[in-house]
């Protein structure tokens, strides 16, 4: 990771409104695995994968992805999304979650293609009880954000 290090952050930089790009350079550099997309000996993407206990219960989160602009609709990020998911269940996630901005149409596309569902502050209660604030915090979870779910 380290040698990919630069490259990642190029993507970020391309991918994130500033506020989030500090968010999501530090993510980089905390607990959790990044999976790469890679053409030939380019890195064209990634994602940020976590994850965390909630009760007796494991779950996972993708925390980012992002495509170079370059690569962008080709599929890279439904890729990332979907082998993800995959390993998170692997690890013995329950469920993997995500959070996504609301007026980001790509990226809400791209986990409904992969059936994540939009999921309310109740749905989430219904799940976790007075638990939910700890959720939040685990997902790294911000305003003006949409959790998702793939059980």
């Amino acid at each position: 990771m380290p040698n990919d290090f630069g490259s990642i952050k190029q993507i970020i930089d391309a991918s994130f409104p500033r506020f989030f790009r500090f968010f999501a350079v530090h993510s980089l550099h905390q607990e959790g695995r990044v999976l790469v997309s890679e053409t030939q000996t380019t890195i064209v993407g990634f994602a940020k994968l976590i994850d965390f206990q909630v009760g007796s219960g494991k779950y996972g989160c993708i925390l980012w992805v992002a495509v170079s602009p370059l690569f962008r609709r080709k599929g890279i990020a439904r890729s990332l999304v979907k082998t993800g998911t995959e390993r998170l269940k692997q690890d013995g996630a329950k469920a993997v979650f995500a959070s996504v901005q609301r007026r980001n149409v790509a990226s809400l596309a791209v986990f409904g293609k992969e059936d994540f569902r939009k999921m309310g502050f109740l749905d989430l209660w219904r799940l976790f009880g007075w638990r939910v604030f700890r959720f939040y915090s685990n997902i790294w979870f911000a305003p003006r954000e949409i959790v998702l779910m793939h059980d």
